[in-house]
């Protein structure tokens, strides 16, 4: 006799206590689980199990809510699933697969109710349920009985493994859902999304996972809205009455398919379908839509321009099949997502229990002591019986590897389904428009994602692609997701009360309260944004001393104001905390110390080169001066004599040739090509050095003991900075510049004051600022400091929006578009035109001077010049040498014999480097003249020895006519 029956026997006091006592397993199941426990379990056989004792049949349970979209389309899922195994030869062999169905009737009573009753049928797995709530409690009903549960729509993501080993999710995970969700809103560009979801386990969890991921994206859920389960249309109303005074028109909404038209149908009522919503729909609305038949045209026009996410399931024969037998299973329901992964749920333990089977185990149930301790109650607990082999068909079942009607069904690690993907859809007139698909391997694409499981991952920002979406109001624009409400709060600003530079910002007798260059540029921008913008301004600081712009912008981040409007830099800490705009001012910090005019020194005409450059220059001028003697030796006269006269003349003509006045003519080609060379060179030197040396003596010089911030941290000096500005945490934090050092100065008066007395009476070195600021006192102080050195940071000044503010973003655009039309120098002219002008920065004699870099290219030119033109020069003087050498020792002979006074030693007889020199030496005359007699001495050589060799011949023949 089942507990139910047990229950109508005895009297509603028992009955009572049945409740309580079926309530407390709840409880106290869970808790003897947590702990370790050892006992026995009374086996119903021991013999080893065969092919012949394979049972006839097997009960496996079905638990889920009849008379609900999803429960409509499961239940002649399952029956359907249950005849096709049944009919298949090929598993299970000969056993009946038979399915107990229970009601859960969506309540998480009776559906622990029912699974109890499933379990007195010992079943070997349970399907189901459908509610993730009632997921959560026959799960520990399941645990204990070691009863594989099998889910095949409780979506929650804290439906772990861990807490729930017997428990399997055969659908898609709302964890993967959730990144969907977001992906699809970071492609949009929103950074507020309003969360309207069903205040259970499987809406706050499955929120709660959005959430987590948006923050990853700087995106975030603005505000969480929980409709109660069952909730009335009032609720609702006064619920989206409530979401739409807040400024993000993003709404996501997670809730049941069978309550969740309610939500549209009062948006509808309320005007929030139209233009500028976006309605993002989790996997319940394709559920409702797919389960219509037909699909009713009155919800479809509530949802037109709404976007829904629906598990994709890739098209294949076996689906095509059960959507074709669909209509003869249930003519009145339609046809969804979770009928599939309902009919892949049992096929999934039909083929677990056809490999349980073949690895020769039995289906044994024992009795587990814990369910006898009933302290007495009426109750017979003894009906329910323990899984024997629960582990090991768990362990086979999460092993199962094979393809079903929803693709492929394999388990990772964490127990959910490989390969989790999701399809974008669009609702446009009378059904759904796909747009792209998801997929954790790819992101948001336009490929089916089979497609792209075969390549590697690439989920970057630039690969995210979909088609064209039709929003609601017919948009195809995307909607910015959010706006100011008419009805909503004005935009809180907090402005700096400056005492000092008040042309950038300052109070104001006249509305708005507050003026200067940094509001007229927020106006503007603010005038340039495409929705009104309701705004009071909040004055920050006492009005004596400027405030501390570093607990402004901290006053942003406590939600005092909603933004900072000033003269407020962009730094580094402050961008970790809120967002900034455009920079619509550059800025930075420069150095402004005392200058004094240069004194005139004697030595200035050497202050247009740098050391290296006179130094090379020389170098040049006696090096070209010896090519040009080397060149011209041995043809020009004025290029030879003794030694003193020949050294004299290199010395002369090298540096007479800087003024163009060498009196020695060239006479040879290559020192003539030599010399136009380097005239060009010293033509161009010669120019340069006038100019530098005019600007250098005409130009006023002035001069300062701080040459900038490096000599100004290593001196031990007071330096000055603004009150309330972030230079002096810059110059303490990051240049290690002590405290001491520092000296806060209030305004203008106390910056030239301090300026002008000087460390030695009371007044700092130099001051330290921003370069906006800088302008304005340069101005005011008739030109007596100047900046030293170089601007060493470089930022600029920007409004401080709360952090994921999206107004930051339009506000950054609309500061474009003032730059680029110019608005802004016409609104800088405004309150910064300068009367006085003057440098900002002295001249400093030593960047003046021209360094060898600027010239080194002349340089270069000319030292080739010189190099081929001597290595031509002396290729000529050693071919002429060459043909000077004796050919053979006879004519050696003969040249010492005509010549014994004019060679007393070796001659030419061989090579030898004096010989060379001396021909080196030699005028090229004088050359000629000796190649010339040697062509001759070789001439006559030659015709006498022809001579002899003809005697030679006539020798014998006047012999022979004597003797006659």
């Amino acid at each position: 006799m089942g507990v139910l029956m047990m229950m109508r026997g005895v009297s509603v006091a028992r009955a009572i206590r049945v409740v309580l006592l079926c309530v407390s397993i709840l409880w106290v199941v869970p808790k003897e689980c947590a702990c370790r426990r050892n006992y026995s379990r009374n086996s119903s056989s021991s013999l080893p199990p065969t092919l012949s004792q394979r049972p006839s049949s097997v009960n496996v349970g079905a638990l889920f809510t009849y008379d609900s979209f999803i429960g409509r389309a499961a239940k002649p899922a399952i029956k359907a699933a249950m005849d096709d195994v049944n009919a298949d030869q090929t598993v299970l062999k000969g056993v009946k697969l038979n399915i107990v169905f229970q009601d859960s009737n969506c309540s998480g009573f009776i559906g622990t109710m029912g699974a109890l009753q499933l379990m007195e049928t010992k079943v070997v797995a349970a399907i189901g349920p459908q509610s993730s709530g009632i997921a959560h409690m026959i799960a520990y009903v399941a645990n204990e009985l070691h009863v594989p549960l099998l889910s095949f729509g409780a979506t929650d993501p804290t439906l772990s493994s861990l807490q729930y080993p017997y428990f399997l999710r055969t659908t898609q995970n709302d964890y993967f859902q959730m990144h969907a969700i977001a992906d699809f809103v970071s492609y949009s560009g929103w950074r507020q999304v309003i969360a309207i979801f069903v205040d259970d386990e499987c809406g706050r969890n499955g929120i709660s996972v959005l959430g987590d991921v948006l923050a990853k994206k700087r995106s975030r859920i603005s505000y969480k809205a929980a409709i109660t389960p069952g909730a009335d249309s009032t609720f609702i109303q006064d619920l989206l009455l409530s979401v739409n005074l807040m400024a993000s028109r993003v709404f996501v909404v997670h809730v049941n398919p069978d309550s969740g038209l309610d939500v549209f149908r009062v948006a509808k009522s309320l005007g929030m379908m139209g233009s500028g919503y976006v309605w993002i729909a989790t996997d319940w609305l394709p559920t409702a839509i797919d389960s219509m038949q037909p699909v009713d045209s009155d919800a479809m026009d509530l949802l037109q321009g709404v976007v829904a996410f629906r598990h994709y399931t890739y098209e294949s024969s076996v689906k095509r099949q059960l959507m074709a037998r669909w209509k003869n299973l249930t003519p009145n329901d339609g046809f969804n997502s979770y009928a599939m992964y309902a009919y892949d749920s049992v096929w999934l333990v039909a083929r677990a229990l056809d490999v349980f089977f073949r690895e020769n185990n039995k289906i044994t149930f024992s009795n587990d002591p814990n369910l006898h301790k009933t302290n007495g109650s009426a109750i017979q607990l003894s009906a329910l019986s323990v899984f024997n082999e629960g582990e090991k068909f768990m362990k086979i079942i999460l092993g199962m590897n094979h393809t079903g009607v929803t693709g492929l069904i394999q388990f990772d690690s964490d127990r959910n389904r490989v390969n989790p993907a999701y399809e974008v859809l669009n609702l446009v007139g009378t059904g759904l428009r796909r747009v792209g698909y998801w997929s954790n391997h790819s992101g948001l694409s336009v490929v089916p994602p089979e497609k792209l499981n075969s390549k590697p991952p690439n989920t970057s920002t630039a690969n995210q692609h979909l088609n064209g979406i039709l929003w609601p109001g017919e948009v195809t624009k995307p909607p910015r997701g959010w706006v100011f409400p008419n009805n909503g709060k004005p935009l809180r600003i907090g402005v700096p009360n400056r005492v000092s530079y008040t042309d950038y910002v300052s109070k104001d007798k006249n509305p708005p309260d507050v003026r200067g260059f940094c509001i007229d540029v927020f106006e503007a921008a603010i005038a340039l944004l495409p929705y009104p913008v309701p705004r009071n301004y909040i004055l920050y600081g006492d009005g004596k001393r400027n405030p501390s712009y570093d607990n402004l912008v901290n006053e942003v981040v406590a939600d005092k104001y909603d933004v900072a409007v000033g003269d407020i830099t962009i730094v580094t800490n402050r961008t970790r905390y809120v967002d900034f705009t455009q920079p619509f001012i550059e800025s930075g910090l420069v150095v402004v110390a005392p200058v004094k005019e240069a004194k005139s020194s004697p030595w200035s005409f050497l202050k247009p080169f740098t050391i290296e450059m006179w130094a090379v220059t020389g170098a040049f001028f006696l090096f070209v001066g010896a090519m040009v003697w080397i060149l011209e030796h041995r043809f020009n006269e004025e290029f030879r004599g003794p030694p003193r006269r020949q050294l004299i003349t290199i010395f002369w003509f090298s540096f007479s040739t800087m003024f163009f006045s060498h009196r020695e003519n060239t006479v040879s080609s290559l020192g003539r090509l030599v010399l136009i060379i380097w005239l060009f060179v010293v033509l161009i030197i010669n120019s340069s050095y006038t100019a530098s040396l005019t600007s250098i003596l005409t130009v006023r010089q002035l001069t300062s003991r701080i040459e900038g911030i490096d000599s100004l941290v290593t001196s031990n000096e007071p330096i000055g900075v603004q009150d309330g500005t972030f230079a002096r945490n810059y110059l303490v934090n990051e240049l290690n510049i002590a405290p001491s050092r520092i000296v806060p100065l209030k305004d203008e008066v106390q910056y030239l004051s301090a300026l002008q007395r000087g460390p030695k009476n009371g007044g700092v070195a130099a001051i330290v600022d921003e370069l906006p600021y800088i302008e304005v006192l340069l101005t005011n102080s008739n030109c007596k400091f100047r900046t030293v050195g170089q601007e060493f940071t470089r930022t600029g000044w920007g409004f401080a929006f709360q952090r994921d503010s999206p107004l930051a973003v339009d506000m950054s655009t609309a500061i474009l578009q003032l730059s680029e039309e110019g608005e802004l120098e016409k609104i800088h002219r405004k309150w910064l035109n300068y009367k006085h002008e003057c440098s900002m920065q002295i001249s400093n004699s030593e960047d003046s001077q021209l360094s060898l870099k600027s010239f080194w290219g002349l340089f270069l030119i000319c030292g080739i010049t010189c190099f081929m033109a001597l290595t031509v020069f002396f290729w000529r003087v050693f071919w002429q040498y060459q043909r000077l050498l004796p050919e053979n020792a006879d004519e050696e002979r003969a040249g010492e014999v005509s010549e014994p006074s004019s060679r007393p030693g070796r001659g030419l007889r061989a090579p030898s480097f004096k010989e060379l020199i001396k021909v080196v030496d030699k005028k090229e005359a004088e050359i000629k003249e000796m190649l010339k007699q040697k062509s001759n001495k070789k001439l006559k050589a030659t015709q006498s020895a022809a001579g002899s060799s003809q005697s030679e011949r006539e020798i014998p023949q006047i012999d022979k006519s004597s003797t006659i």
